[in-house]
This record gives C-alpha cells, structure tokens and sequence, in this order.
C-alpha cells in the first residue's frame, strides 16, 4: 500500500467535522432529556422516514437528536460526518485505497443539506461524509 501519509493535500480543509447524529428510539424522550441538559427548546423536523431534533449550532460543527431506519442507540458512539472536501467521490476512492468500505456512496439528503456517504474505516468504525455539493 505505501506511506499514504506522503502524498499530502495541497491545502487541508479548516474543519475536519460537519455533522454529527445522536440516534434515538423515542424522539420524544431523548428531545425532552436534551432539553433538560441543555436548557434548550429543540423542535422536531420530519422528513421521509426520518425525525430529527437539531441541536443549537450557530458556528461550526452541528448536529440533531434522529431516528430513523438504521438510528440504533448503542454504547459504541455516535455517527460523526466528516467533511467529503470539494470532491465526495475521491474522498470515497481514498477510503477503499487505505484499506476501509463504503457501505453507501454518494446519496442527496436534499438540495439544502447536499450530500453524504456512509463507510467504515480500517478499524471497523461506521462515519459518514457530508458535502453540500
């Protein structure tokens, strides 16, 4: 395979993390625990098959409380979405180069959110990449 870390990119991206997921099973109740944690009122925004609660972001990194098909709670983490850069389909290509598997390639989540992709890393970690184009 190579010393991947010789061929560094030509201008790395200022932010690593897009978004992030915290995957529920009552949307109710997880959106009423993160109230309380957090002093906040988060309104439930429904698309498809899929419920979400995004949580307060005005800089930065963001997320939502979700659930959904595939939105399991569990002890192992949370799904993170990092940044697919300018190009989502050479990001994918570099992640089967180093050793890793995309589960789902490049799928419009809608034209105001752009894009994500679904892969699991050389250690068997499930994330996501995020564009908006």
């Amino acid at each position: 395979m190579g010393n991947m870390m010789s061929k560094r990119a030509k201008k790395a991206p200022t932010q690593i993390i897009n978004w992030f997921e915290i995957p529920a099973l009552d949307l109710q109740r997880s959106v009423s625990f993160y109230n309380h944690v957090y002093d906040v009122q988060l309104e439930i925004v429904e698309s498809n098959d899929y419920a979400m609660a995004p949580l307060p972001s005005e800089t930065g990194v963001g997320g939502a409380i979700v659930m959904g098909q595939g939105s399991i709670p569990c002890e192992t983490g949370v799904l993170i979405y990092l940044n697919a850069t300018d190009d989502m389909h050479k990001m994918l290509r570099r992640v089967e180069e180093a050793g890793g598997r995309v589960i789902m390639e490049k799928t419009l989540i809608n034209d105001e959110a752009g894009y994500f992709s679904l892969f699991i890393d050389s250690e068997g970690n499930k994330l996501a990449f995020h564009s908006n184009h």
